[in-house]
């Protein structure tokens, strides 16, 4: 669901855009409101662990693929606000380092991905859990969310020109209702297995051992990179199927070079090699990112 440049016009990616501000702002000072101080590294591995799920391509059908976006599993790992700082990184570090998303799209990205998704699937979330099942609720709020997500991108696309409401709404939402299946399944297998493995992660008050936390937690991370990420489905995503599908792929535009772009490393001739150290110098950079992110701002608003 990464838009590239091109696809948006200039009022829809400043009004985005300034949304997208906005709605990190807040997040921001939430979490330093809210995140007890031992869990705030919980939030870099967060950012870690969906970075490398979202290079993990799956397919949906049709020559398709979709990946996990993460705003639920952060979301009910870490309450909404921590999360939207966590894919906020997540999206920011994606698309300078790697081209993934235009840098003149970087706004929608971040609003539909870092503070539509985390906060869609909250909402869903603490009401469902009252009257069914944790499980099902999880489910229910990881495929809303990125169904929603979905429907704003088609309307932004619609608002530029570059393709008529009428048509991108049944295309993104339908193909985007098959995504968010992949979507519900695996947050509700992480969470599942964090809740068998490491309950008191899921606890907002509960002590952690954070080094051995944190330790084990980018392990995992950095062997799925090594292991998995480079058999990733090659298919074109939701958004490139159906631009490609409406006619409207062409406007695509490459803004920014990026020194990893594409997930490649400059001069290196192996492609699966390349993926590997890419993911391995994201997952690291984004783990950093978040966390230091949010120890700066608590410092400067202590200092104020």
């Amino acid at each position: 669901m990464h838009i590239p440049d091109g696809f948006l016009d200039a009022k829809t990616a400043l009004t985005t855009g300034v949304l997208a501000a906005a709605g990190l702002g807040v997040a921001l000072r939430r979490v330093r409101e809210t995140l007890p101080p031992q869990r705030l590294p919980l939030l870099g591995l967060a950012a870690a662990f969906i970075f490398v799920a979202q290079m993990l391509n799956f397919p949906v059908g049709g020559g398709t693929s979709g990946h996990l976006v993460g705003g639920a599993l952060a979301a009910i790992l870490l309450g909404p606000a921590a999360a939207v700082v966590a894919l906020g990184a997540v999206i920011i570090l994606q698309c300078l380092l790697f081209n993934d998303g235009g840098v003149t799209a970087l706004g929608a990205n971040l609003f539909n991905m870092a503070v539509v998704t985390p906060i869609t699937a909250w909402l869903v979330f603490q009401p469902l859990t009252r009257f069914i099942g944790r499980r099902t609720a999880v489910a229910l709020a990881a495929w809303s969310s990125i169904v929603l997500a979905a429907i704003i991108c088609a309307g932004e696309l619609a608002w530029s020109g570059r393709v008529a409401w009428r048509l991108v709404l049944p295309a993104m939402g339908g193909i985007h209702a098959l995504i968010g299946l992949g979507e519900a399944f695996i947050t509700t297998l992480v969470l599942g297995a964090i809740a068998a493995a490491r309950p008191e992660l899921l606890e907002a008050n509960a002590p952690i051992r954070r080094r051995e936390v944190i330790g084990w937690g980018l392990l995992v991370a950095l062997g799925v990179v090594l292991f998995i990420a480079p058999f990733a489905c090659p298919w074109p995503d939701g958004l490139e199927k159906v631009a490609a599908r409406l006619g409207f792929e062409h406007h695509a535009a490459n803004m920014l070079h990026a020194p990893l772009s594409d997930y490649a490393v400059p001069g290196l001739k192996s492609e699966k090699l390349g993926t590997i150290l890419a993911g391995i110098i994201g997952t690291l950079a984004v783990f950093v990112l978040a966390w230091a992110t949010v120890r700066l701002v608590g410092r400067k608003n202590a200092e104020n």
